[in-house]
């Protein structure tokens, strides 16, 4: 059974554990701020569109790795530490955010250009498999018992600091450069500051304790029991990615996609959207540790249930009225409306994923649901949009995306949740 670290100075390691997840977030958050101006450079086509849409696919790309990741760093992980499969993920980060910000331009270099751009996205796809898992488990296993939801929800929370960075630095940008200046040159500045915040976060990592749930445990599994168990508890596995894809598909929807949508579907200048997604990651960043105290109090299915059913609801009417309204104003009180929706959900999801996981392979289970959903939903959720837009014509489309997403929350906590006496039963035997 997990046990508290009473006597740990947790909000240090807090700190510790959730600065390789702010440079997670923030390596893939401005590929997607800077999707048109990537575009530009290492896939030119006459077509704006096809152009755009080439750059988002290999942002997409990246998430392909992710189940990958999650399965060969997730074993290692719950075999040898996690604080030393932390290290190797914020490493392997680092190398994929340096190889995209020094790639020479396809009018430099031609083919090879984008095929660099890849490669990094596939490698920084690699290691994000399991840094969510990584951090979220941490957080767990030296979370008190009756705080876990508060604690975890800082996982995503640290995501919301590298939101906020990231669009601030952006508006920044944008406002002291001009568009030619910001296409030569400009775009690549934030991918250069994030290689510039690795060796510090690298510092800070190695001062991270092993959590003495790990350290009490007797069996380490090796990468062939944990696939057997992954095979055996493939319900739970399945059903937690399904119960991730609200997640997933809601931030990268308020957050990476937001630039885009503001520039190109409502036609709002650069500053604007980035203020909008400042913004959000505030919103975001508040709402998470409170919803994940609230399900300490109230439970998580309930949590889940309510926001699902108001995503459903809600999500659909609002983005029509936005785009039949385009503004500032507007748009920001859409985002800000689904962000109450993501943050209250996700801030219970979380810390629910790391407890549903057999203990024993709690890394590589989490790690796993989480990269499927955001391979299989999240990651391709600005490409998904964008095309929705074009070839439904209905600007409101990608809400659309957003409801089936909370469908799949939706049916995912029921399910979870009529099963819970059997999950638990089942966590009592491999504890």
């Amino acid at each position: 059974m997990d046990s508290p670290q009473p006597n740990s100075p947790i909000w240090k390691s807090v700190l510790r554990v959730t600065s390789g997840n702010f440079l997670e977030m923030y390596d893939f958050i401005v590929y997607g701020f800077y999707a048109t101006y990537i575009a530009k450079t290492f896939f030119p086509n006459s077509n704006p569109f096809t152009s755009v849409l080439l750059a988002l696919l290999t942002f997409g790309a990246g998430f392909l790795m992710r189940p990958l990741g999650a399965i060969i760093l997730g074993a290692y992980i719950d075999r040898h530490g996690r604080r030393r499969g932390l290290m190797l993920t914020l490493g392997l980060m680092a190398c994929g955010t340096i190889l995209i910000a020094f790639v020479p331009s396809y009018a430099s270099i031609g083919l090879i250009a984008p095929l660099l751009v890849l490669l990094g996205r596939l490698l920084q796809g690699f290691s994000a498999g399991v840094e969510l898992g990584g951090v979220s488990v941490y957080l767990s296993e030296i979370a008190p018992l009756d705080k876990k939801g508060f604690y975890v929800s800082f996982q995503s929370a640290s995501q919301q600091v590298a939101v906020v960075f990231a669009a601030l630095l952006g508006a920044i940008l944008a406002y002291n450069l001009t568009p030619a200046d910001m296409s030569a040159w400009g775009w690549r500045v934030p991918f250069v500051v994030g290689c510039l915040i690795v060796p510090f976060i690298l510092v800070i990592r190695r001062s991270l304790k092993e959590t003495d749930v790990f350290l009490a445990r007797k069996h380490r599994p090796d990468i062939r029991e944990i696939l057997r168990s992954m095979v055996a508890n493939w319900e739970i596995v399945g059903l937690g990615a399904l119960m991730v894809v609200m997640t997933t598909v809601s931030f990268y929807m308020i957050t990476a996609y937001t630039p885009t949508f503001g520039k190109t579907v409502l036609h709002l200048a650069d500053t604007d959207s980035l203020i909008v997604t400042v913004c959000v990651g505030m919103s975001n960043f508040f709402w998470l540790p409170v919803m994940g105290a609230v399900s300490d109090r109230v439970g998580r299915a309930p949590v889940m249930f309510t926001f699902t059913i108001l995503t459903i609801l809600t999500a659909y009417p609002a983005m029509l009225w936005l785009v039949a309204n385009p503004s500032f104003i507007n748009l920001l009180m859409v985002e800000l409306w689904l962000s109450f929706l993501y943050g209250s959900y996700n801030g219970a999801m979380v810390v629910y994923l790391a407890e549903v996981m057999p203990p024993s392979v709690r890394t590589a289970g989490f790690s796993l649901a989480y990269s499927l959903a955001t391979a299989l939903f999240g990651g391709m959720t600005p490409a998904i949009a964008q095309t929705l837009i074009q070839y439904s014509g209905n600007k409101a489309a990608p809400a659309l995306w957003l409801s089936f997403a909370a469908v799949c929350g939706l049916f995912a906590v029921f399910m979870l949740h009529r099963n819970r006496t059997a999950i638990a039963d089942m966590q009592l035997n491999a504890a």
